[in-house]
C-alpha cells in the first residue's frame, strides 16, 4: 500500500483538501503528538508533584487522592461528551480552546497559596486535556490512511512520552522553584496553542472537502440486534481491561514514589527517576506497540501486554532497590504497549464513532485512574503504603480475561457483515 504523501496533501492544497485514500499523512501526525506530549507533559506534572504538595501543604493521602481525582475524573466526565459533540459537528476550534483551558490552569497552578486554589486550577488542567484527546485521536485516525495502528502509536507516544518526564520536570523546576515553577509551563502551553490552530486548519480543509464526513456517515450504520449483544460484551471486557491497567498505572505514578521513600530512604528527587523509568519505557513500548498490533493482531497485543506484565508486577514489591528499576523499567514498556491499541481496538468495535469511542476509552483511562489514586489514597492512609502496593502487584494477573474478546478476524467480518466501510 502507498503510505507516502501525495503532494497536494503534503503542500495542503485548497484545490485539493481531501486526503487520497491510501496516504498517511506524517506531518500532521507529528505535529499532533508533539501537542500530545505537550498536554500530557503538563498534566502529569500534577501527580509527579504529590510529594511537594504534601510537604508544603501538610496534606494527608486522601487529599492528594482528590488532586488525583479531580484531575482525572474532569477529564474522564468531560471527554465522551466532546467526542459525541465533535462526532455530530466536527469543531476544529476545540483543539486550540482546549490548550487554552491547559494555560489557565497553570498559570493559576503558580499562584495557588491554598488546597482550594490547586484543586480549582488542576480542574481547569483536566478539561483542557477533555478537549483535546478525542479531537487528537480523530485528527490521528484523519490522517492514518491505511496505517491506523502505527498513526494511533505515533499519537499516542508523544503523550506517554510527555508524561515520562513529568518526573523529571518535578526534579528540574518543581523541587527549586515550588508551585511558582507552573509558570514555565504556560509557556508550552502557548506552544501547544500555535501547533493547535496549523493542526486546525488542515482539519477543517480535510472536512470541506466531504469525503471523511460521507466516509463516516456510512460507518455508522446500526448494527443487526444480535450484533449488538456481542459488541456491547466486547465493550464490557474492553473497559474492564483499562480499567485494571489505568489502577495499576496509578499506583506507579501518584504512590510509588512514596513506597521507594519509605522502603529504601530515598530522597523525593531520586524516586522521581524510577518513576521516570516506568513511564519513559511506557512511552517506547506504546510506539511499537501499535505496529506490532497492524502485524500480529490488535487483541492479542492487548493480551500480551497484560499476560507478560503480571508475573514481574508480581514479584515487583519484594526486588532490591536495583532490580526495582529494572523490574519497573520492563513492566513499564509491556503493560503500556496496549495504550494506543486498545483505542483502536475500540474503533474497530463502534466504527464511525471515532470521538465518541476515543473519549470513551482515553477518558475512562483517567477517570479510572482517578478513582484508583482517590481510593489507593485512603487505603494507604489505613493501611500503610507497602500492603497496598503489594495488592496492587494481583491486579495484571485479570489480564487473562482479554481472549474472551473477539478475534481481529472476527471483528473485520462483523464489519463485512454490517456493511460497514470503516
Amino acid at each position: 500500500m502507498q503510505t507516502s504523501l501525495t503532494k497536494d496533501a503534503a503542500m495542503g492544497s485548497k484545490n485539493q483538501p481531501g486526503l487520497d485514500a491510501q496516504s498517511t499523512v506524517y506531518r500532521i501526525l507529528i505535529a499532533i503528538s508533539l501537542v500530545h506530549l505537550f498536554n500530557d507533559s503538563i498534566q502529569s506534572v500534577i501527580p509527579a508533584i504529590f510529594p511537594i504538595l504534601k510537604d508544603s501543604m501538610h496534606l494527608t493521602y486522601t487529599q492528594i487522592g482528590w488532586i488525583s481525582f479531580a484531575i482525572n475524573f474532569t477529564a474522564s466526565i468531560m471527554q465522551p461528551v466532546v467526542g459525541w459533540f465533535a462526532d455530530k459537528k466536527p469543531t476544529p476550534s476545540i483543539l486550540p480552546i482546549g490548550m487554552g483551558f491547559t494555560f489557565t490552569g497553570m498559570l493559576l497552578l503558580a499562584f495557588a497559596d491554598s488546597y482550594m486554589a490547586v484543586l480549582i486550577s488542576v480542574i481547569f488542567v483536566g478539561l483542557g486535556s477533555a478537549a483535546f484527546h478525542p479531537e487528537g485521536s480523530r485528527v490521528s485516525h484523519m490522517a492514518a490512511g491505511p496505517r491506523r495502528g502505527l498513526a494511533q502509536s505515533i499519537f499516542q507516544v508523544g503523550g506517554n512520552a510527555g508524561q515520562s518526564l513529568a518526573p523529571l520536570l518535578t526534579r528540574w523546576i518543581f523541587i527549586p522553584f515550588g508551585l511558582f515553577g507552573a509558570i514555565g509551563f504556560t509557556g508550552i502551553a502557548a506552544m501547544g496553542i500555535a501547533v493547535q490552530i496549523y493542526i486546525a486548519r488542515w482539519y477543517g480543509r480535510m472536512l470541506q472537502s466531504g469525503g471523511y464526513l460521507r466516509k463516516q456517515a456510512a460507518a455508522r450504520r446500526a448494527p443487526n440486534p444480535a450484533l449488538r449483544k456481542r459488541i456491547a460484551a466486547a465493550i464490557t471486557i474492553l473497559i474492564m481491561l483499562v480499567f485494571v491497567r489505568s489502577w495499576y498505572v496509578a499506583s506507579i505514578g501518584s504512590f510509588y514514589a512514596f513506597n521507594l521513600k519509605e522502603l529504601f530512604s530515598l530522597s523525593t528527587e531520586d524516586a522521581q527517576i524510577y518513576i521516570f523509568l516506568f513511564l519513559a519505557a511506557g512511552a517506547l513500548g506504546t510506539f511499537f506497540g501499535g505496529p506490532l498490533a497492524d502485524r500480529f493482531g490488535k487483541r492479542n497485543m492487548i493480551f500480551l501486554s497484560m499476560a507478560g506484565a503480571a508475573p514481574l508486577a508480581l514479584l515487583l514489591p519484594y526486588a532490591n532497590l536495583f532490580w526495582t528499576g529494572v523490574l519497573l523499567t520492563i513492566i513499564g514498556f509491556i503493560m503500556l504497549s496496549s495504550f494506543s491499541v486498545t483505542v483502536v481496538y475500540a474503533q474497530m468495535l463502534i466504527p464511525g464513532k471515532i470521538g465518541t469511542v476515543s473519549g470513551l476509552i482515553t477518558g475512562l483511562a483517567f477517570g479510572m485512574g482517578g478513582l484508583g489514586a482517590l481510593v489507593l489514597g485512603n487505603w494507604i492512609d489505613a493501611f500503610g503504603v507497602s500492603p497496598v502496593m503489594q495488592m496492587c502487584s494481583f491486579l495484571p494477573l485479570i489480564g487473562i480475561f482479554t481472549f474472551l474478546l473477539p478475534s481481529d478476524k472476527v471483528l473485520k467480518r462483523w464489519a463485512d457483515e454490517n456493511g460497514s466501510e470503516e
